[in-house]
């Protein structure tokens, strides 16, 4: 077996005196597909920006691929922040796809795409421009590249975040209630794109409200509660035979 590619040890946040997170310890398996359940205010999404060090952990380690994440261990084992470059270079294995788009209104389509891969991969712009092409084919909006944001459609929109989370080559792709904000007849294409990618072996962190993506696609669903691991199991077993009242009760409201 190798070494996951996510490892997380007692992970805690805390935002003055609220625990958001607290004594979360996970793995993740390279090409795993883990999709995260919970109502609203259980620390989904914050759980994953401490993944890629948008919020810094108030305690605990977070390893991407082995190496510490976000901080440096003194020889005695005291945690201090490692340096921005360290950081980013990090995070840059990491896609992130959040709820709103985060579009850059005054680029096109395919400068959206291009952009990171050539100022933080330092691509040259032919080469960031056939992959940005690429990308845009494989999420079935090539057509649109020479477009500005407002003139897409919101799943539109979330395809291209996609293809641009994708362009810099990440280890891991992340995605916080990608279709949440979404018009539930444009769901689904993006939900699609999201299939495609766990099927090619992605390695995948799904927060999601989506159950039948969830029961469907992935290889492990933890559901938190009150910024607790409450279970953490398979697919087949969570929805047929949850072993917590508190997931049975979540799980009685979202799916009838």
């Amino acid at each position: 077996m190798s070494d996951p590619i996510i490892r997380v040890e007692n992970l805690h946040k805390r935002f003055g005196d609220l625990e958001v997170l607290k004594r979360i310890n996970l793995e993740v398996d390279r090409g795993d597909v883990v999709c995260i359940i919970g109502a609203s205010g259980s620390g989904k999404s914050t759980f994953l920006r401490c993944v890629n060090f948008l919020e810094e952990p108030s305690q605990g380690k977070i390893y991407i691929e082995g190496q510490l994440m976000g901080f440096k261990e003194l020889p005695g084992g005291e945690l201090v922040k490692d340096s921005q470059t360290n950081i980013n270079r990090m995070r840059a294995e990491i896609g992130m796809v959040f709820q709103l788009f985060n579009l850059w209104p005054h680029k096109t389509v395919l400068g959206n795409v291009i952009e990171a891969p050539m100022v933080v991969r330092k691509q040259s712009r032919d080469e960031a421009v056939a992959i940005g092409e690429e990308l845009l084919d494989k999420v079935g909006i090539l057509e649109k590249k020479d477009e500005f944001p407002s003139r897409l459609s919101g799943g539109q929109q979330q395809r291209v975040a996609i293809a641009r989370a994708l362009a810099m080559n990440p280890q891991i792709m992340m995605f916080d209630e990608a279709t949440s904000a979404l018009d539930p007849e444009l769901v689904g294409e993006v939900l699609e794109v999201m299939r495609q990618l766990a099927s090619e072996g992605m390695t995948m962190l799904v927060v999601t409200h989506e159950m039948g993506f969830a029961r469907e696609v992935s290889d492990r669903v933890i559901f938190l509660h009150n910024g607790q691991v409450e279970e953490d199991t398979t697919p087949e077993a969570i929805f047929s035979a949850p072993k917590s009242d508190r997931t049975r009760q979540f799980l009685r409201k979202v799916l009838h």
